[in-house]
């Protein structure tokens, strides 16, 4: 699916996510994207690609928590009604898995939603934004209350 703006030549979304699952740069698919483990770089060390504005904020979080519960939570439903396992069984078995997965899948999901961040030209992935447009502005006018008389 390719995505077509008026704001300069398309970029390819599904190809640029690949290259964010893979923790590169969605520009050019070489640079890494991140500096340490969920830390995105500020820019592609390859093509310049600046990635500061970026903004998954929870997104990423909420994510693996959807795919791993969907995962994890009807495996241990079956093997609780097909073996019925004590307490710690279910420990030993459930919690590295769920910790492992959501570690594994933490990044990838990162990266891919900051390159579909890229891909569509969200939070100044635009090159014809400036950053003063970014900035947050000022939804309320002040106005001062005069005490009744």
């Amino acid at each position: 699916m390719m995505q077509s703006t008026d704001d300069g030549p398309s970029r390819d979304v599904w190809s640029a996510m690949l290259r964010g699952w893979r923790g590169r740069c969605p520009n050019c698919g070489e640079g890494r994207m991140f500096r340490a483990y969920v830390k995105v770089a500020d820019h592609c060390p390859d093509c310049g690609e600046a990635f500061h504005h970026q903004r998954t904020d929870d997104a990423p979080a909420y994510f693996v928590i959807l795919i791993v519960g969907h995962v994890v939570v009807p495996i241990v439903f079956t093997v609780e009604v097909a073996f019925s396992p004590s307490y710690w069984v279910h420990a030993v078995l459930w919690l590295p898995l769920t910790i492992g997965m959501s570690l594994a899948l933490l990044q990838p999901i990162k990266g891919a939603l900051v390159s579909l961040q890229w891909a569509l030209r969200m939070h100044g992935f635009n090159p014809e934004t400036s950053d003063d447009e970014m900035a947050p502005t000022r939804v309320f006018e002040s106005r001062v209350i005069e005490p009744r008389r």
